[in-house]
């Protein structure tokens, strides 16, 4: 019965990622952890489970011209060495996963409250993109852009959240000019290799169980593409809100409970 348990889960957050466009690691890993896996097994599946589900998107955006490898090149500049070093500090600081547990717990809600406030303001956030002449990060964004990318590789290897919403919202603040699908691309585009280092840490560290990934990945790759034909007739711009809010208040508790 586990298995048909899992491969349901993995079909409710595949068809919701489809229908809303909400990133599907803010809403697996609480879920797992709902279902009793310990965050580590969680956070470490679930980077996994997003590196492969996603992988097909970047392979359509590819095959319409729609990434900017040079922004991609910046943002892994920062995110891969720090998945990286961020994974090493896990394995030669702490015993045992039980050690820092704390430290992913925390991480995850802090992630989820960061993602959902994106969700949240999303409209106006794409209604104010600045003429990037007249922006003092236009003038700097090289840099920023691989600073942000050393922050979401930090986080995403601690908690699985951060790189389909916060890193889409980061690209439209420092590049305005660029169109919104290259925007989305762009941030798929980083967002495969990033979840695909950090849950090859994971990975190393015994943090996958792979029962639970192939069960997910069972239930949720045909459900997504389902919720991606729906999107378009159902009510996601209500949906969006209210689990932009949910998400709030489950990093609320993760972050300071």
């Amino acid at each position: 019965m586990e298995i048909l348990l899992y491969i349901a889960a993995g079909a409710s957050v595949g068809f919701l990622v489809g229908l809303t466009g909400v990133g599907g690691g803010s809403l697996m890993t609480p879920l797992l952890i709902l279902f009793g896996f310990p965050p580590h097994i969680a956070i470490g599946t679930d980077l996994l489970y997003a590196a492969i589900t996603k992988a097909s998107g970047v392979v359509a955006h590819a095959r319409h011209h729609t990434i900017n490898w040079n922004v991609l090149g910046l943002l892994a500049a920062g995110s891969i060495p720090a998945s990286i070093v961020t994974t090493l500090i896990l394995s030669h600081f702490f015993t045992e996963p039980e050690k820092y547990s704390q430290v992913l717990t925390t991480s995850l809600g802090f992630m989820l409250i960061v993602t959902s406030a994106v969700l949240l303001f999303k409209n106006k956030l794409v209604s104010k993109r600045k003429d990037p002449n007249e922006s003092l990060a236009h003038r700097n964004r090289a840099s920023l852009t691989v600073l942000i990318g050393l922050v979401l590789g930090t986080f995403v290897t601690l908690s699985s959240v951060g790189a389909g919403a916060i890193g889409t919202a980061v690209l439209m603040i420092l590049y305005p000019s660029l169109a919104a699908v290259r925007v989305v691309g762009t941030d798929l585009a980083h967002a495969v290799p990033l979840t695909l280092i950090a849950g090859l840490g994971h990975m190393q560290l015994g943090n996958v169980d792979y029962f639970l990934l192939g069960s997910l990945l069972i239930g949720s790759l045909p459900a997504i593409h389902l919720g991606t034909k729906l999107s378009k007739h159902l009510p996601a711009n209500i949906l969006r809100p209210t689990l932009a809010s949910m998400l709030l208040l489950i990093g609320v508790k993760y972050a300071f409970f």
